[in-house]
Parts: C-alpha cells; structure tokens; sequence
C-alpha cells in the first residue's frame, strides 16, 4: 500500500521596505492568486490557524498571507536575527502538517463587484495588473476602499501596512499611474496606516 507522503516544503526570507516585516516565501500558493489576508491583532486571526500560532510569540505585531508568502511584522524592539529562524521554522512546520494557512471561501470573486460603476472597474482593473504584483513583490497588498469626487482610496496592508516608505510609494507611484491612465481620477489616498 501506498503510504502518502508530506508536501516538501522550501521556505526562504526577503527583506522588503519596511525594516519591521519580513516576508516568508513558501514553494507553493497559501492563498487564491490576488487574494490577500490581512490580520493586525490576534483578535482577527479567525480563519487562520497560521496566523494565530504566529501571535503566540510576542513579538509579532501583524500577519499577512497571500499568493505564496507570510509577511510577518514584528515589535521594534526586537531585532530580526533574533527572531526570524524562529518563526520560519514554524512556518515551515505548518506547511508540513498539512494544515491551510487559512480557511477561507467565496461565493463570488471577492474582488470585483458586477455592481462597481466603469471607473471603478477600471480602477480595480489598474489596481490589480499593474500595482498589486509590485505591492506583493514587497510583501504587501493594496486593496481598494472606494472612489468619490476624484478620491481613490486604498488599503494597505501587510508590509506596506505602516512602512515609512508607504507615503512615497502611493503619491509618486500608485496615484501617478492612476491619475495618468483615468482623468476622472485626482489623488489616491490610504486608509488606515
């Protein structure tokens, strides 16, 4: 009889912009492709074993899982290179047992609503093509909040989620692309950070 055997899994660290996350990338997809899960406290971690064991340690600050990565942002008086074997081990371990990092599911495509107006489809459109790999890249996400008056505002969350670059990044980058790709759109503002 054939015995089933463990998902080899292969687990590597990059350091993104902000000096506090880091990013643990797995060999394999944790989460639907553009679909990201943000968790900020320990309270929200209800549909991720991973993220609540990850809260366990105290230095961890916020969790965040999408495509195939964990962003984990850690307290600042703590140091990665006393931390960061720590918790990717445990990531590691995690993946090993089998067990979904988290345990979610969609009726409908979360991200794109039939009853958006067409700027909005178009925003939600540019959003995702163009600026939601390079967030990932970063270990982060950009989820859009909502348009009104020539107002795109977003989330961010992840690693972008209180990065000190973050503010850069979404006048000279995010708002830059949308206001030269849609008229109709004037500045992008960030909820949240």
């Amino acid at each position: 009889m054939l015995k089933a055997q463990a998902r080899p899994v292969h687990l590597y660290m990059e350091a993104n912009p902000n000096p506090n996350s880091l990013k643990f990338v797995a060999n394999f997809m944790l989460a639907e492709e553009g679909i990201s899960f943000d968790y900020p406290d320990a309270a929200s971690t209800g549909n991720s074993p991973l993220a609540k064991e990850l809260f366990n340690f105290a230095a961890v600050q916020r969790v965040f899982i999408a495509s195939n990565f964990v962003t984990v942002t850690k307290s600042e008086e703590v140091e990665w290179a006393e931390i960061q074997n720590i918790i990717r081990d445990h990531i590691k371990q995690f993946l090993e047992s089998g067990q979904k990092p988290v345990q979610a599911s969609f009726d409908k495509d979360p991200l794109f609503d039939e009853n958006d107006s067409e700027i909005v489809k178009k925003i939600k459109g540019i959003l995702d093509e163009y600026i939601r790999p390079a967030v990932e890249q970063d270990g982060g996400a950009i989820v859009f909040h909502s348009f009104q008056d020539g107002i795109v505002k977003v989330l961010l969350q992840g690693s972008c989620s209180g990065c000190p670059s973050s503010t850069v990044t979404l006048k000279a980058g995010i708002q830059n692309l949308l206001t030269r790709m849609l008229p109709e759109v004037k500045e992008v503002q960030a909820e949240g950070i």
